[in-house]
């Protein structure tokens, strides 16, 4: 019988029955790995692996046909190196992380608006200061670089709040209502001017490395915060560092930098109005996320025992 090889942090009896009633109609036996020993152990074994698997194992993969990641991230996997034939299908779980972080968009824009770090740095001193004006949701205009899941969960969310929404992606199209216009990354440059705040979840590839640009951060105006949920490396954190240690922008929100964790002596610590995060928005700490990317691969399984075109398959070629 084929093997399925499952290795996730999150698995309960729940979904282990799930996925192994899945799999027995299909066709398939399932073996769920404890800890990277056992994985390594009985990998040569499996035709598809769901989960998060170290690279370097992958090569002992000899039967495998398809990696499923339970993470929407899948950079590591993406060289030819790692895979033991050039026809291994990749899929990711984007699309199972969206409401987890964008709420975690929303609270750290709120905390920005509303002047919270402010707050936090002079409560922390037994300080009772009260800081005018605040901002609001309402009337400010955000833009979103990235218009996939995590985008159009935010964009929901900030108009249903009273915001005016601009999407920007590579195609300059996108079918979610919430945004009041979708723009090609040609025309990044003609919105930034504008944005009370620019919202970055973009994969890192080859084409988003550094996108925002020393010469795109001057063109935010000095009221606009930078928050980025997608990878650090999309951002030039030197210019970035410039900018907020010199008030030329308001303030950010960093899930993600360079490098991770971030050293203790690294400048982005001490910039004023800055929060940061251990790239903690998503992971599996909400159990939606858990419940969303376990549907998912029980649904795209269904569908390459099937023969069916698979949901969230990944072109290891240009990253997503």
């Amino acid at each position: 019988m084929k093997k399925i090889g499952v290795y996730v942090d999150f698995m309960n009896d729940t979904f282990r029955s799930q996925i192994e009633a899945a799999a027995n109609s299909l066709g398939f036996s399932v073996e769920f790995c404890a800890d990277r020993a056992e994985l390594a152990a009985q990998i040569r074994e499996y035709e598809v692996v769901y989960g998060h698997i170290p690279p370097e194992l992958l090569k002992q993969a000899t039967k495998l046909r398809w990696l499923c990641s339970d993470y929407a991230g899948i950079e590591k996997y993406l060289p030819d190196a790692v895979w033991p034939s050039a026809d291994c299908l990749l899929s990711n779980s984007s699309g199972a992380y969206g409401p987890t972080i964008s709420e975690h968009i929303v609270m750290v824009l709120l905390m920005l608006l509303r002047r919270m770090p402010e707050y936090q740095t002079e409560l922390a001193q037994r300080q009772w200061t009260y800081h005018t004006p605040i901002r609001s949701v309402i009337g400010s205009h955000i833009v979103l670089l990235g218009t996939g899941d995590i985008g159009c969960n935010t964009a929901r969310r900030l108009k249903a709040m009273g915001a005016s929404v601009t999407g920007v992606c590579r195609s300059g199209k996108c079918e979610e209502p919430a945004f009041d216009q979708v723009l090609p990354i040609s025309e990044l440059e003609s919105v930034l001017p504008q944005a009370d705040a620019l919202i970055m979840s973009v994969p890192f590839t080859s084409a988003t490395a550094g996108i925002l640009s020393r010469e795109r951060i001057a063109l935010l105006p000095e009221s606009a915060f930078v928050i980025n949920v997608g990878r650090g490396a999309t951002i030039d954190q030197e210019a970035l560092v410039e900018a907020l240690q010199q008030q030329r922008i308001a303030g950010a929100a960093l899930d993600v930098m360079v490098p991770e964790p971030l050293p203790a002596d690294h400048p982005l610590w001490s910039c004023p109005n800055t929060i940061i995060t251990p790239h903690c928005s998503g992971n599996m700490s909400l159990g939606l996320t858990c419940q969303l990317t376990v549907q998912m691969f029980l649904e795209d399984l269904r569908r390459y025992a099937t023969g069916e075109p698979m949901h969230n398959l990944v072109d290891r070629k240009i990253g997503y």
